[in-house]
């Protein structure tokens, strides 16, 4: 027994070594198995899987939604426009601590990792089995990705297979840095925001590059729930938020600990920020929207075009401020139409008047204030939004005569509470000098178009007092009579058919029956007085309406209409009868602009435009305009019909190669002759005459040499018109009102329109030299009798000088020819009555 028990206790060791040995193999095998079976597992569900996945190239060609972008010639943006704001940035050009933030808040071995990172599922998997509920995800970037592109975000095993199949497609397809720059491009950040630059813009109002440690932490702490964690609709959860992606850039060594302490002491801001328009022009932004609605259609606010306008940032803004001023100046000449509204200051809470002010917030550069009191000095106390409080002084409202009528104001006021109450709630505005007006939102409306006469790019437009008013858009919308400013044209037709600018014409009454106009027209001067013979320099100069229709009646109305017609207008503003000499058609600053530009260029037909290019975010260029320009040693007869050039949407050209094809394109856009070089000159010569002696002589005071020009108004003073230029910019100015009604007694193209006019032009115009107006060939300067307009003789010192194209210069009369051309003997003014 002893014996056996021994020998049983020697084999033991055998017998265990050899169990061990089996449940190892049993275990390798089960291993195995379970191994196997999971790669089958995998397998099998790739395969699938498979036939739902698309290919991860095609991320490469998955348009990112980019809004429509308006910029000035010169770089400024003007607008965005689209639900998604978004700024694609290229991976180089993100910083450094931008991309660590997202790694520490996201995914930290994203660069290490093939799509899935099986280290942080098992993580999340033993996390969430202790914490004994699902808290914890493991989605790398490359997964989140693989989702935003392509699939939905409902929580099931298939989708999250997809996810990472997906996420392992898309790493064998791109590099790590690609992968990052479409990630922080594609995400939502809330408030509208697409992508980690336009979020950068909408938190924080910088460009990408400029935010710091702590700005980066929140941008990339509020990915996970973007409406909970962004700092304005959740500031304090988005300020823990921010803690962690700090404390976990620290333990990654990303962040040194100053840094980290500095970031973590770094204001949270919690104030949302616009997109960062640089130059306001919003009238010329929806004239390029509805451009581009017309071409592209739906994508036009998702695809990212970039639109290059012809807009100056300079001429816009100067623009903008003469129609502001042009109209409060007008305005106030008809007196004060009283407060807003008017509150109770011994019952009124602070919330009921800041309620109050933010109610009647004004038009750009109006500001709500509500007076708190009158004092001794006459001056005001007010208060604005956000119980601001400023002084209004006396001179600052003594303009405020009561409003009658438009054409009466009563007596100016002669104090301070003549014009104010406490609790009047009314506009103010601040002037040059920092100090406050009293205003009011102008009811008369105004445009202002300013173009280049070489190739007709608009260098400034705008269409009304302000646009959150009023959309419509005066500048190209509206039609209205041109008046006098259309004279120019009648006086170019004349010289075309035998008269010269020495020509006498008898501006006495006209009485016109026919049932056209349904009994009897009787046209007048402005002055309503009549001035006998008048040369016709003269009576542009002084804007006689006798002697324009007298012209027309000589020369024919269709003979006057073939000519004017070359200058480009519409039907609408060539009436077929004899109200055409007296500007009785239609049109818009815009049609007056262009026909102008003929008389600025010397005589070349150019088509206006807006527009300069349209690129893709990437820089594809999409259209360059190529526009009618003026080429001197180049003339034709016959305008070219392509007028822009559309490349294949396909075709990809950089910045550099597109100027290249620019500046290379052939010029067969040239711009036609529309009228001889020396028709033009003249007409031009008697414009810078209205300038220096006739109705446009207050723009002397921007003393050039270089201005010409013709003031404009429409029966009953319904329409107040300046048009004028100088050889390198054509500006009109418009003034009325949108119902058609009367601006009032004394309401007239030199005394309405033109001061904007003169505003502007000085800002415009601000350093440029005096521009020349070359005289051509064929034309012959001789001396004349200013009663006559017949040749001086030789002896006769009652002489000025005259030009005349060669052969059209008058011939010597006699004395007893000789008559006085501004007699007010009523025996020599003849009515004369036509049937």
């Amino acid at each position: 027994m002893h014996n056996r028990r021994r020998t049983d206790k020697s084999r033991s060791p055998s017998l265990n070594t050899r169990t061990l040995f089996r449940v190892a193999i049993l275990g390798l095998t089960l291993g195995l198995v379970v191994a196997v079976g999971a790669i089958a597992a995998i397998f099998a569900a790739y395969h699938y899987a498979k036939p739902g996945l698309p290919d991860a190239a095609t991320v490469r060609d998955i348009p990112l939604q980019v809004p429509l972008r308006i910029y000035t010639r010169d770089g400024k943006l003007i607008q965005e426009i689209g639900e998604q704001r978004r700024l694609l940035v290229d991976y180089d050009d993100i910083p450094p601590h931008v991309v660590q933030a997202f790694l520490a808040a996201e995914d930290d071995r994203f660069f290490s990792h093939p799509g899935i990172d099986y280290q942080g599922v098992l993580r999340a998997a033993w996390k969430n089995l202790l914490a004994g509920r699902r808290g914890q995800g493991a989605s790398t970037l490359t997964q989140q990705l693989a989702r935003d592109y392509f699939l939905t975000r409902e929580r099931s095993f298939i989708r999250k297979l997809k996810e990472a199949f997906l996420a392992y497609k898309i790493e064998q397809e791109f590099s790590k840095e690609e992968i990052m720059g479409l990630f922080l491009n594609k995400m939502f950040f809330g408030q509208r925001a697409y992508g980690v630059a336009a979020a950068s813009q909408v938190y924080f109002g910088k460009a990408l590059v400029d935010i710091n440690i702590a700005e980066a932490a929140t941008l990339a702490g509020l990915l996970q729930r973007p409406s909970d964690y962004n700092p304005v609709s959740g500031p304090e959860s988005s300020k823990r938020r921010r803690s962690y992606v700090l404390r976990r850039m620290r333990e990654l060594d990303f962040i040194d600990a100053q840094q980290w302490q500095n970031a973590e002491d770094f204001p949270l801001q919690s104030k949302l920020h616009g997109p960062d328009i640089e130059l306001s022009a919003p009238y010329l932004a929806e004239m390029v929207r509805r451009d581009l609605a017309n071409r592209f259609g739906r994508e036009l606010t998702t695809r990212g075009y970039r639109v290059t306008t012809t807009i100056d940032s300079r001429m816009q803004q100067a623009a903008h401020y003469a129609v502001r001023d042009g109209l409060l100046e007008y305005d106030r000449r008809h007196g004060y139409r009283g407060a807003l509204t008017s509150l109770d200051l011994d019952t009124a809470t602070d919330a009921q008047i800041e309620q109050a002010l933010t109610d009647f917030e004004g038009p750009k550069d109006l500001h709500a204030a509500l007076v708190l009191s009158v004092n001794d000095d006459d001056s005001a106390s007010l208060r604005l939004a956000g119980n601001r409080e400023v002084r209004l002084p006396w001179n600052g409202m003594r303009w405020a005569a009561p409003f009658v009528t438009r054409s009466r104001v009563g007596d100016p006021p002669e104090s301070a509470s003549e014009v104010l109450q406490p609790g009047d709630i009314i506009y103010i505005i601040e002037t040059v000098t920092g100090m406050h007006a009293l205003a009011q939102v102008p009811e008369a409306q105004g445009a202002l178009v300013a173009l280049n006469p070489e190739d007709g790019s608009i260098a400034a437009i705008s269409g009304g007092f302000d646009y959150r008013l009023s959309k419509f858009n005066r500048a190209v919308q509206t039609a209205r009579q041109p008046g006098s400013s259309f004279k120019p044209f009648i006086y170019s037709a004349a010289l075309a058919n035998d008269f010269t600018a020495a020509s006498v014409i008898n501006d006495a009454p006209v009485v016109i029956r026919s049932s056209e106009y349904e009994g009897e027209w009787r046209p007048k001067n402005s002055t309503g007085r009549f001035y006998g013979e008048t040369r016709l320099r003269d009576a542009l100069v002084r804007s006689m309406n006798l002697v324009s229709v007298r012209l027309v009646l000589r020369m024919g109305v269709g003979a006057a209409l073939r000519h004017v017609r070359q200058f480009g207008f519409m039907e609408r503003a060539l009436p077929n009868n004899l109200s055409l000499a007296l500007g009785a058609g239609a049109a818009s600053p815009l049609d007056m602009a262009g026909a102008y530009a003929v008389l600025a260029n010397g005589g070349f037909l150019i088509e206006p435009f807006f527009i300069d290019r349209i690129e893709l975010a990437d820089g594809e260029l999409i259209d360059v305009h190529v526009p009618r320009q003026v080429c001197r040693d180049c003339e034709i007869e016959v305008a070219p019909e392509p007028d822009s050039i559309t490349l294949p949407a396909a075709t990809r050209i950089d910045a550099e190669v597109g100027e290249a094809l620019i500046e290379s394109l052939d010029p067969a856009t040239i711009a036609p002759r529309a009228l001889s070089a020396t028709n033009v000159w003249l007409i031009q010569d008697m414009l810078r005459d209205v300038i220096q002696r006739g109705t446009g002589r207050r723009a002397r005071t921007l003393q050039r040499q270089d201005l010409a020009g013709k003031t404009g108004t429409s029966n009953d003073q319904r329409d107040a018109w300046f048009a004028g230029f100088n050889p390198d910019l054509v500006a009109v100015t418009w003034v009325g009102f949108d119902n058609d009604e009367p601006l009032g007694i004394g309401e007239e193209g030199g005394r309405t329109a033109l001061p904007m006019w003169i505003h502007f032009m000085r800002d415009a115009l601000l350093g440029a030299p005096n521009g020349r107006y070359p005289q051509p060939d064929g034309l012959v300067t001789v001396r004349i009798n200013p009663a006559t307009g017949a040749l001086a003789g030789a002896n006769d010192r009652n002489f000025l000088f005259e030009t005349f194209e060669a052969g059209t210069q008058p011939a010597l009369v006699s004395e007893e020819q000789l008559i006085d051309p501004f007699s007010d003997d009523s025996e020599r003014v003849e009515e004369t009555e036509l049937f």
